[in-house]
């Protein structure tokens, strides 16, 4: 399939999506939203794809936003209101995906960028990398979850901080913060993220993606109920294929073959 704002990169079961803006330092426009669910259904389908990288193009920004100037033409609250559904809808599809997803912040992730990168499974930000929710200088308010988001990850206080003073913090910070998990040079960042979904990718399928709903759902839940989530999805990945493999290549001390069955 051909996009208009972002590329795809395929190497074996990794596939890279990359946001294509670089003059807007890729914001994130209705096509840039449109085709990242169009990218994921794609990506979805194919039994062979088994991890996901997103970064942006060059070395400004992984996303410095939602489109300002789509955001200046809102004419009415409904339209208002369906820009911030369109939004929930990408980071929705990437929280939901079998998938695994590694967010690699090469640079600015900024409002919606920083917004989207939240709705990945491990952040990795270059060095260089700044990050910050700077809705509130546009007189606007967080529309692509950060106000729900970004306290899950970093608690009230700071993100209260980030979302109130519309300040931009560095990786470091960030890391601190526990908003990224891992900051590493930004020459070194694309093999980085790269490795690490392929060291995903090269897992059980059935099981990276039961464990990745059991995270999802089970942080939206009290601990019994959670606990009993965990048990129900155990029962059904041990016996599966790929549980038999496993076992069995582990005891026979060889690499297991893992099929997704």
């Amino acid at each position: 399939m051909a996009y208009e704002t972002i590329l795809i990169e395929r190497d074996g079961a990794v596939a890279t999506i990359v946001l294509n803006r670089p003059k807007a330092l890729n914001a994130l426009n209705a096509v840039v939203l449109a085709e990242l669910v169009k990218a994921f259904d794609e990506l979805e389908a194919d039994r062979t794809v088994r991890a996901v990288v997103i970064t942006g193009s060059g070395d400004k920004a992984f996303a410095a936003g939602a489109d300002i100037g789509e955001l200046n033409k809102l004419g009415d609250r409904a339209a208002a209101t369906a820009k911030a559904n369109d939004g929930h809808k990408i980071t929705a599809r990437i929280e939901h995906s079998r998938l695994p997803v590694i967010m690699a912040i090469n640079g600015f992730a900024l409002g919606g960028g920083l917004e989207l990168a939240m709705a990945g499974d491990i952040r990795i930000a270059a060095a260089t990398a700044k990050l910050g929710q700077p809705e509130v200088n546009l007189g606007i308010i967080a529309g692509f979850g950060g106000s729900q988001r970004l306290p899950r990850l970093v608690g009230p206080g700071m993100a209260s901080y980030l979302l109130l003073s519309g300040e931009m913090i560095t990786a470091d910070e960030a890391k601190q913060a526990n908003l990224v998990d891992k900051v590493v040079p930004a020459d070194q960042l694309s093999a980085e993220a790269k490795r690490l979904a392929g060291v995903i990718a090269s897992k059980a399928p059935l099981a990276i993606a039961a464990t990745k709903r059991a995270i999802h759902k089970g942080m939206q839940m009290d601990l019994h109920a959670a606990l009993e989530l965990e048990a129900d999805a155990f029962g059904a990945v041990a016996i599966s294929n790929d549980a038999k493999e496993g076992t069995a290549a582990f005891l026979e001390k060889r690499p297991p073959n893992f099929t997704g069955t």
